[in-house]
């Protein structure tokens, strides 16, 4: 079998903003390197370079595919290993194989203490076989939680680009729930799963505890062409007991306002929180805990000062609504709100419990991609065009 090896270059992929060279290969971010420049945590630094709805796309002959890659595994001190991450390969828009890169970099997070410590390790490769012998478009997903580093490609036979552009753009921004905590697998996370069903084109800025209303943030969605635009705000403020209401209220509008610098015109779906327990009533901060052998979290703020202006979901999603609905609504008529409820509310709690505390699990994130498709993307939702 004669092997062809074609190095990764920026035009295999799709869903990235941006490719750092690295001393291995390359490396996709979420966000370009004017932001990154801006980020002021290892945690988000961590989030955004995993590749969420980052994938490898191409025509190709090929029945066997191997991707030479550097992942980079976590590690929290006191709770068992993170499963290795998933790469998921579709043939023509079905999900055909899976499998796992084992090996490769190692970085060990203390939660409590905000260190993280990176030991380097080998490169390894996802190994594809037995592909329809036939020409097709191949699509490969890379683990959504799991930074990688792309080295090669190797196939049985030539492979040929596709170009983005032929569907419409959505570009998606979110906190862990967007970026895919807890989903079994890169299609599996909640904005792949609508764009898959819907036959849009996703670049998902979902970033794990990083939807902090950060400017370079916005800058980055305003200079990033789109057609629809969704922004899942407000979990990840109370989860940091970032801000009180009297600056939230501004910090969205002037988020929004720099989104529609560059956007003026584009449908963009304010969503608000979903369902939580542990913060519906209960500010921040989110601490970690470990008194079971697993990694949960809980809430330490005091209802008690809510009043005062600390910030909580049903504080969040109130002020989202009347933001939206009553002081700007009615100058910007492709601006639309979505109650986080309505993905994912209390009774789907009891159905679907948080595994947890905070994120979904892989069948929540299935029901909120059907509802979220339901209320933005059929005839009359906002996003249906």
């Amino acid at each position: 079998m004669t092997t062809i090896t074609t190095p990764v270059t920026e035009d295999l992929l799709h869903g990235h903003l941006d490719l750092e060279r690295t001393a291995r290969g390359l490396l996709p971010h979420r966000l370009p390197a004017e932001a990154r420049r801006r980020i002021p945590d290892e945690h988000l630094a961590m989030a955004e370079s995993q590749p969420s709805g980052v994938r490898l796309v191409f025509r190709t002959r090929a029945t066997t595919v191997t991707l030479h890659t550097v992942p980079t595994k976590r590690a929290y001190p006191g709770v068992p290993n993170v499963p290795d991450g998933v790469y998921d390969l579709l043939v023509d828009g079905r999900l055909t194989a899976q499998t796992a890169v084992p090996g490769g970099n190692l970085c060990t997070v203390d939660l409590a203490a905000g260190r993280f410590e990176v030991t380097e390790g080998p490169s390894g490769s996802a190994r594809f076989t037995g592909l329809p012998d036939r020409d097709k478009t191949v699509e490969i997903w890379l683990p959504h939680t799991e930074t990688t580093e792309l080295i090669a490609l190797d196939t049985d036979a030539p492979i040929e680009p596709i170009p983005t552009g032929a569907r419409k753009r959505w570009l998606h921004h979110g906190s862990s729930i967007s970026h895919g905590s807890n989903a079994a697998h890169p299609t599996g996370t909640w904005p792949a799963l609508v764009a898959g069903g819907a036959g849009l084109d996703l670049t998902n800025l979902g970033f794990g505890g990083g939807a902090m209303l950060d400017p370079f943030t916005a800058r980055t969605i305003r200079d990033t062409p789109a057609d629809l635009i969704s922004l899942k705000l407000g979990v990840n403020l109370v989860n940091a007991d970032l801000m009180r209401l009297r600056a939230f209220t501004p910090a969205v509008h002037g988020f929004l306002d720099t989104v529609r610098d560059g956007h003026p015109t584009t449908p963009l779906l304010v969503v608000s929180p979903v369902f939580c327990p542990l913060h519906e009533t209960v500010p921040g901060p989110l601490a970690p805990d470990f008194s079971n052998g697993t990694l949960r979290y809980r809430a330490t703020g005091d209802p008690a000062e809510v009043a005062a202006g600390r910030l909580t979901l049903t504080v969040i999603r109130a002020e989202l609504a009347r933001i939206v609905a009553a002081r700007r609504a009615d100058g910007d008529h492709h601006l639309h709100h979505l109650d986080g409820l309505a993905l994912y509310g209390e009774p789907d709690h009891d159905v679907h419990p948080l595994p947890d505390g905070l994120h979904p699990s892989p069948e929540a994130h299935r029901l909120i991609a059907e509802r979220f498709a339901e209320l933005a993307l059929a005839p009359g939702g906002a996003l249906a065009g």
